[in-house]
């Protein structure tokens, strides 16, 4: 399939009358700036890069609307959420993310993150993988890149052991985490895996499943979201989150770390050194009040920015890359904390590559591409470079994966709507 834009914004740079061509896999085989269309290609307008949300929990978009109005914190948040965990099982689950997905895929999202730890039954007695095959299954039919973080989740709290909410997280042992996961990996293409935190995961059970793990393989954790974690750590580790991690050998370029809240200045120089993906996910981060991060901090000091939806309360690739720039802009007071590349990065290129992908738009990268009306009540007059900074996900026209157009004028490319999938799936989870 071949592809023309008749703009493509990449890099924050303005390319004119631009060609893509896919090969069977979907991947770029050519790109040419300057040429005019061929007769059967796609036919675009002003496009970008497809975004990448590198840090989701699907389940959580039932909470959206019936959790923000009562005060507390994540911790009180957090309850409400295992009320909803303990009502999934693999058939609504794999309705609720496809409805999910399908919602992201509507908004500009062309790859995810899935940060999956409801592995088992209520009670902890497992399922042979059914949850994460309904989760696969999901993607793959509304047409979202997908790779499932299988996560491991073996302590309920540092020293603690898991609650009755959450059994059917835990898999008991480091060891049989890593048996679960491998042969999950033969039957899911591309599986990476997470570590819940520091939190979840005692640091003998880091080491292991870092070691237990192929090194190709895209390993997340959540860290540093709380100050409670932090000092929980230096309390029984004697160490930051951070440095917990690095001590047991996770940090490297393959690693992503979400959120990476409340960190020290020595935090984010083991980060940097290390070449780390920090997702940070700024509607989440605000709607529980966890706090501002060190973004500009983190992104001088070597690691690099992608974005999250986290807990899917708002599903906008936009508002989130937007979210990064206008937190720094209020910890700073300061304008103009990003480059337009740099946010650019954010949006697809670092959440491509924190998931296992090469960058899209690239020759031998996917060629994923989402396209904005650039005459909305919110683009019009728009600098086309500054279009981040102004767009919502109302302005998608259209949505390619693989070459393939999968979603158009907020619906996927079938005439399936994300809303009409949504009402049924979210009935079934909610009390």
């Amino acid at each position: 399939m071949t592809v023309w834009c008749e703009r493509l914004i990449l890099d924050g740079i303005v390319h004119e009358s631009v060609r893509l061509v896919a090969g069977p896999d979907g991947h770029v085989s050519a790109f040419a700036v300057g040429e005019d269309p061929h007769s059967g290609d796609v036919m675009i307008g002003t496009a970008l890069p497809g975004a990448a949300n590198a840090h989701s929990h699907a389940f959580h978009r039932a909470l959206r609307g019936r959790t923000h109005d009562h005060g507390g914190d994540f911790w009180t948040w957090r309850a409400l959420m295992y009320r909803t965990a303990a009502l999934l099982t693999p058939e609504r689950y794999g309705r609720l993310a496809r409805a999910v997905f399908a919602e992201m895929l509507s908004t500009g999202y062309t790859a995810v993150g899935e940060f999956h730890y409801v592995h088992h039954r209520p009670d902890g007695r497992p399922y042979p993988h059914e949850m994460e095959l309904a989760i696969a299954d999901a993607a793959a039919d509304v047409g979202i890149r997908l790779t499932l973080l299988d996560t491991a989740y073996l302590n309920g709290g540092i020293g603690e052991p898991l609650s009755a909410a959450q059994k059917r997280f835990g898999d008991g042992t480091a060891e049989a985490f890593l048996s679960r996961w491998h042969e999950l990996a033969a039957l899911v293409p591309g599986l990476g895996a997470a570590i819940h935190s520091v939190r979840g995961v005692a640091p003998a059970d880091i080491r292991t499943i870092v070691e237990g793990l192929p090194p190709d393989v895209p390993l997340h954790v959540h860290l540093s979201e709380q100050p409670k974690e932090n000092a929980d750590s230096l309390a029984v580790y004697g160490a930051t989150p951070t440095r917990v991690l690095a001590r047991e050998g996770m940090l490297g370029p393959r690693a992503s770390v979400v959120h990476a809240t409340h960190l020290t200045a020595d935090d984010i120089d083991a980060l940097g050194a290390a070449g780390v993906t920090v997702v940070m996910c700024p509607t989440t981060e605000g709607d529980l009040g966890d706090g501002i991060g060190p973004a500009r901090e983190l992104l001088d000091a070597g690691a690099a920015l992608a974005i999250g939806s986290d807990q899917n309360a708002v599903v906008d690739p936009f508002l989130e890359t937007r979210g990064l720039e206008m937190q720094e802009r209020l910890r700073s007071l300061r304008r103009g904390r990003f480059t337009m590349a740099e946010l650019g990065a954010a949006m697809s290129e670092s959440g491509y590559r924190s998931l296992g992908h090469p960058a899209p738009l690239t020759v031998g990268g996917p060629l994923d591409l989402i396209e904005i009306d650039t005459r909305s009540a919110r683009t019009i007059g728009a600098e086309p470079a500054q279009l981040v900074l102004c767009a919502t996900a109302s302005d998608i026209r259209r949505v390619v994966v693989g070459g393939r157009v999968v979603a158009e004028e907020a619906a996927l490319a079938d005439g399936r709507r994300p809303e009409d999938m949504l009402a049924d799936a979210i009935a079934e989870v909610t009390t």
